[in-house]
């Protein structure tokens, strides 16, 4: 199982088949306090929880609501975040005791263990409060469990920005042979898991802040996938390579697309990232198609930017004539016969003719859409012909105006 993530030009983090690792450091953890562990990355997504309890069952009403959503979704909230770090978390070498606070969602105290590796806070291990609590002697062996798992964190994070290099390599090559080269480092480094299915994702567009925004998909629960940042037709995008257990189940990577999605559009707000959308190649078996399969995944984000109902998520597979159309330039001039109904005077009109070829020109289904008299639909598409010189009553003239109009919101 792999996962990185990363950006153009800068450093990216990928996990090995280190998960159970991590759960058994953690259960480790939770022997030792005798109490449920939780631990987290540095972003507040899950990566793995104990529960532990010396009763033998442990009361579901002890888990308060902060501690439940980042088990059942994988992840805290911003919110959350900002709450833990206002405790000075991110700068603490040692535990640190968080009180109760209903308000906000804490009805149990909890420890927070900073897990370090090299001065750098790598993520966080979270211990629910217990009567009696743990010893001094307790925590500082809890503390020595912390380090190993900085240390594992820390020798993801150095693997996966060589993963995350080459798969940029990949997506940026400008010609054949360094496309080639690019794809055989790759498929090196992953070894056997390059000959297996997959899925290519495209998320865009992707906000991007400092060297330490990197997005992650432990968000997604058995999702392994490779990221990075690439430019494309889309955009500034978020690149991800996910491993499929079946090419014909591409699920996880729609799921994963789908959370990566909720994360760029919190991280942007109401800015233009926060429309952002997703894209999802045809699934392949290895890495020869990545290329391809990265356009693919790019025109579906582009074309789920331009036709809400196919996303926010987009499968390449669903877009029906966007497939055709997302081939064509991102710059080319529209068509001369339709590019006075493209002025915004005509917008009205523009989308009477688009309705109408939708509806494979059934009038009655067309003035029902619109809500509009037949006789006023049948004054609408006679203006269009006038502007157009188009016959719409000839299927290759329907043909050119009905691709113009779509082509025309990528």
């Amino acid at each position: 199982m792999y996962e990185a993530r990363g950006r153009i030009g800068e450093n990216a983090r990928v996990t090995s088949d280190s998960t159970g690792d991590y759960q058994e450091l953690v259960d480790e953890i939770s022997e030792l306090l005798g109490a449920p562990a939780t631990l987290e990355s540095r972003d507040f997504e899950l990566i793995a929880f104990g529960a532990y309890d010396s009763e033998g069952d442990l009361d579901p009403s002890a888990l308060d609501p902060v501690r439940t959503r980042s088990i059942l979704t994988r992840r805290s909230t911003d919110a959350v975040r900002a709450w833990f770090e206002g405790f000075g978390i991110t700068r603490a070498t040692g535990p640190v005791r968080i009180p109760p606070t209903p308000e906000a969602g804490v009805y149990r105290g909890r420890t927070c263990l900073p897990v370090r590796h090299g001065g750098v806070v790598l993520g966080y291990v979270w211990l629910l409060d217990t009567d009696p609590g743990p010893t001094e002697a307790q925590l500082a062996a809890a503390m020595e469990v912390t380090g190993r798992i900085g240390a594992l964190l820390a020798d993801e994070a150095r693997h996966g920005a060589d993963l995350s290099r080459e798969l940029r390599a990949v997506l940026t090559a400008e010609r054949e042979w360094q496309r080639e080269m690019a794809v055989a480092e790759l498929r090196s480094a992953l070894g056997a898991r390059a000959d297996g299915p997959h899925a290519v994702v495209c998320v865009a567009p992707w906000p991007s802040a400092g060297p330490d925004d990197a997005p992650s998909v432990r968000t997604v629960p058995g999702a392994a996938a490779l990221c990075t940042l690439a430019s494309g037709a889309a955009g500034r995008s978020l690149a991800l390579l996910v491993r499929l257990r079946s090419a014909q189940v591409p699920a996880p990577a729609v799921s994963a697309a789908g959370k990566l999605l909720e994360r760029a559009r919190g991280t942007a707000g109401a800015g233009a990232a926060g429309e952002a959308v997703a894209g999802v190649a045809a699934p392949r078996t290895g890495l020869a198609e990545l290329a391809a399969a990265w356009g693919e995944a790019s025109a579906a984000a582009r074309a789920a930017a331009a036709e809400p109902r196919l996303g926010p998520v987009a499968e390449w597979a669903s877009i029906g004539p966007f497939r055709l159309l997302t081939a064509l330039s991102p710059g080319a001039a529209p068509d001369p016969a339709v590019r006075a109904l493209l002025f915004p005077v005509h917008r009205e009109l523009a989308r009477t003719a688009e309705v109408y070829l939708d509806r494979a020109g059934q009038a009655g289904r067309t003035a029902a859409e619109l809500g509009i008299h037949r006789q006023t639909l049948y004054y609408r598409l006679s203006r269009v012909e006038q502007l157009t010189g188009l016959d719409l009553d000839d299927g290759e003239d329907r043909l050119l105006l009905h691709m113009a109009l779509k082509a025309r919101r990528l």
